[in-house]
């Protein structure tokens, strides 16, 4: 009659709970491995999309408007002790296309993954432009005081002088501002929906009254 062999039924347990748990720790290691894996993976996934956003951004904003103005130029020249005198004067309309513009694409920026930051380091000042379109009626001239080149240069200058004040003056460049405004924002709402935090001239931007208060 053969005899079996008796197992030790603690030994048996011992086993499997010691082979259980090697199981458990290579499971929770390889788990571990792939989770901050996909989480590296999942960084620099919003890393690109958030710099191909900011390409996006990176554009030319121009902002128009429209100018006129509408005055008289005199001249007048003495000769002989203030005996005599020539004068010269034309009735000067100017219109002028203005234009304030932000070039986007001069916007320098740090990208911070470790701490899911994208900082704008430097928003470019806006630029001002005036196209004058000048026309000369009613003009008078004597033989002995003529419009000469200078005398165009000068109405020119007056001209810009003129817009300028009246640019000041319009709405146009709080305009261009509210456009600037407006893709900060989109930028803004980008970056928070992709758990990233804005900071502008050293400041977190938490909501849209933030930049509304930028560059004022």
């Amino acid at each position: 009659m053969g005899t079996g062999i008796v197992k030790d039924p603690q030994k048996t347990m011992v086993r499997f709970v010691f082979g259980f748990m090697i199981a458990l720790g290579l499971s929770l290691t390889v788990f571990l491995w792939m989770n901050n894996k996909e989480s590296k993976d999942e960084i620099k996934s919003s890393s690109a999309m958030i710099q191909q956003r900011i390409e996006n951004v990176g554009k030319l904003i121009v902002t128009e408007g429209y100018f006129s103005e509408v005055f008289t130029f005199k001249n007048s020249k003495r000769f002989y002790l203030d005996m005599f005198s020539s004068e010269k004067k034309a009735l000067v309309v100017a219109n002028a296309k203005a234009t304030v513009e932000y070039d986007l694409r001069q916007m320098t920026f740090e990208l911070d993954e470790a701490n899911k930051t994208l900082t704008v380091t430097n928003i470019p000042e806006p630029v001002i432009n005036i196209y004058p379109d000048i026309e000369y009626y009613d003009v008078k001239q004597e033989y002995l005081n003529k419009f000469e080149a200078k005398d165009y240069n000068k109405v020119k200058e007056s001209v810009m002088i003129r817009f300028r004040a009246m640019i000041d003056k319009s709405s146009l460049k709080e305009n261009a501002n509210e456009r600037l405004q407006s893709e900060l924002f989109d930028l803004f709402f980008f970056t928070k929906s992709m758990g990233w935090t804005l900071i502008i001239q050293n400041k977190v931007i938490e909501d849209r009254d933030q930049l509304n208060e930028l560059n004022r």
